[in-house]
């Protein structure tokens, strides 16, 4: 690929304005550098996406080998996607971060749950009086998050169900601060979110048991939500293979029908609401857009529907926006308005990590 430089001129989200954008060395220069080729006038400049729950290294029977992550992460790349928060998996996927083709990772470990209360071959399984030791063991294999699962199947009560008391999530998650690290949680349930926003949780997963009083303190101490729309979806279908727990499989069914409520409730109270595709297990990789385009027929306004895929979510993981002079370039480029969620989709030119991909 050609070092050459290059520019664009267009309107630069989310500020609206219209700029020169070029790159130069592999780093972003808001003004037209000598030589420079112009590839594209009038078109949307966006910060590169962020799919912020992602498991690059992962499958249904658990981990998978470097030429399949491979396959992963270049579709999540051909889809837009710059930035991946890796909420939790059992590969080695560390050898990506020298690879100038592929998306950025931020990880966080493997999960960790309880004894026989979350999918075999995928997390870690321990009791609460482990907990804190095992959170410091993982926070050097990750990126500055830790992966609880907070609530799972309970086969003996046949419905989901808590895995964790408050006084472990509160030991846990403050061992975890102390160590520089955030930590998220997968929900679904009704009941295992108050514990957990209590206890001091950084950011809950799904989230599709909502209640207002949680959804009032995550909004006061702006705890992130990251619904994953495009994989509880799949709750129908879940709930249908689940003919031997009749009153999990009611439970999920209600839970997918009231999902857009709770959800957009959240986002109507001030809970920050960022994009994530849940890629990995079963949800193919590359579609970050559907995710968006899911929080808008949500409720969510396009810009913050795209800015919780893009520039917000990029400030909250701290990658900075990929679009600013002398920033490594990180963006898409779209020749129709990304705000029109009836054309959205994949970007017409994507520069990641200073390189030029189509």
């Amino acid at each position: 690929m050609s070092d050459a430089p290059f520019h664009f001129r267009g309107v630069l989200l989310p500020d609206e304005i219209v700029v020169t954008v070029g790159v130069v060395g592999g780093r972003v220069t808001l003004t037209e550098a000598a030589g420079s080729t112009l590839l594209a006038d009038d078109v949307w400049l966006v910060p590169g996406f962020v799919d912020a729950h992602c498991h690059v290294g992962l499958e249904a029977d658990g981990a998978v080998d470097e030429a399949r992550q491979r396959q992963q992460a270049t579709q999540d790349r051909d889809g837009g996607t710059h930035t991946i928060r890796d909420c939790g998996v059992p590969a080695d996927t560390r050898w990506i971060d020298g690879e100038a083709d592929l998306p950025q990772i931020i990880r966080a470990g493997r999960h960790i749950a309880r004894p026989k209360r979350h999918t075999r071959e995928i997390g870690l399984e321990v009791e609460p009086d482990e907990l804190v030791a095992t959170i410091e063991a993982e926070v050097p294999r990750g990126d500055g998050w830790i992966k609880l699962v907070g609530d799972w199947i309970d086969r003996e009560k046949g419905d989901l169900a808590p895995l964790w008391p408050r006084r472990a999530l509160e030991a846990g998650i403050n061992r975890a601060h102390e160590l520089g690290a955030r930590v998220t949680a997968h929900t679904f349930s009704e009941d295992a979110p108050y514990d957990l926003v209590a206890a001091g949780i950084d950011c809950l997963e799904h989230g599709t048991g909502l209640t207002d009083d949680v959804i009032a303190i995550m909004a006061e101490r702006q705890v992130a939500l990251v619904p994953t729309l495009i994989n509880i979806a799949r709750f129908p279908d879940i709930a249908d293979s689940a003919v031997r727990f009749p009153r999990y499989a009611d439970h999920m069914r209600a839970l997918h029908r009231g999902v857009n409520d709770r959800i957009r409730t959240a986002y109507e109270a001030g809970v920050p609401i960022y994009t994530g595709t849940d890629a990995g297990a079963v949800i193919a990789h590359g579609r970050i857009t559907d995710e968006i385009r899911a929080l808008h027929q949500m409720g969510m306004s396009p810009k913050d529907a795209l800015g919780g895929g893009s520039w917000r979510a990029r400030e909250w993981l701290g990658v900075g926006s990929g679009l600013a002079e002398g920033e490594i370039a990180n963006f898409n480029v779209y020749a129709r308005d990304p705000y029109d969620m009836s054309t959205f989709t994949r970007p017409d030119y994507m520069v990641m990590k200073g390189r030029l991909h189509r």
